[in-house]
């Protein structure tokens, strides 16, 4: 995409501290990072989010988070990581990325859930599954 900072990152038109690259992804520090090591990997080809995102280039990215969580964990001494994605209004930039985030165990990357469900969750069980099934199907 022609705005896309991501995209330009990808075509060397933007500068990043690239860790990795291959065909497929690339992957690079983030400007404003969570923890030491702070990853994104993005595809080289523009998908918009996880929705456009094809099985292929999905199971590579998988792959290599573990290999970066590993190497993040091994070299900043962390105690583990997390892998983190954004869609829709919470995603700052509209191309699919996967966040690799080095963690402590007293790290407090927590997301607080609703105070109050809007339906019981036996309601939200049956909806989510009924919603998956159209979708797999």
């Amino acid at each position: 995409m022609e705005n896309c900072i991501f995209c330009k990152i990808i075509n060397k038109e933007i500068p990043a501290n690239v860790i990795y690259e291959d065909q497929y992804l690339m992957a690079f520090l983030d400007i404003n990072p969570i923890s030491d090591g702070h990853t994104l990997i993005v595809p080289k080809k523009h998908f918009k989010d996880l929705n456009e995102i094809n099985e292929e280039i999905g199971g590579k990215v998988l792959v290599l988070a573990a290999k970066i969580g590993k190497a993040i964990v091994e070299s900043f001494n962390f105690e583990g990581y997390s892998i983190w994605e954004n869609n829709g209004h919470f995603q700052d930039v509209p191309h699919f990325h996967l966040h690799v985030i080095g963690r402590h165990k007293n790290n407090d990357l927590k997301i607080k859930g609703p105070e109050t469900p809007y339906k019981s969750e036996k309601e939200h069980l049956q909806e989510i599954k009924a919603i998956l099934s159209k979708e797999i199907n």
